[in-house]
């Protein structure tokens, strides 16, 4: 039984366990299995640039406070975000990277600058 390149269907020569038949049909082939993850991966990368960017923005001399709309305003998605830390009392604050918000009432964010990183 003669073995086939995985991305070409060609026949393979040489090795027993040679499963392409050269470097750039290895490269498409895992390019095509990883496609979908890549670009998750890349999307959500990007969401999180722009949430860092506007935060920075708002927040040019490390604390402040900004209405919610605001933030709406320059497209800040409230469901990406790469860490939290809660307070003793409880209070959380939501971090994107070195930036970070907490909620207050009446639709008010309090932006903080971590500078500790």
């Amino acid at each position: 039984m003669e073995k086939k390149c995985l991305y070409c269907n060609e026949p393979l020569l040489g090795r027993a366990d040679k499963k392409f038949c050269n470097d750039s049909c290895r490269n498409n082939y895992h390019h095509q299995q990883n496609h979908d993850q890549i670009n998750l991966i890349r999307n959500i990368n990007n969401i999180l640039k722009r949430n860092r960017g506007v935060l920075k923005n708002l927040n040019p001399k490390g604390k402040t406070t900004v209405r919610k709309t605001a933030l709406d305003l320059q497209g800040f998605n409230f469901k990406y975000f790469t860490s939290t830390y809660t307070t003793r009392d409880g209070r959380v604050y939501f971090f994107v990277y070195d930036q970070g918000y907490l909620p207050l009432e009446n639709d008010l964010f309090m932006l903080v600058e971590n500078r500790d990183i």
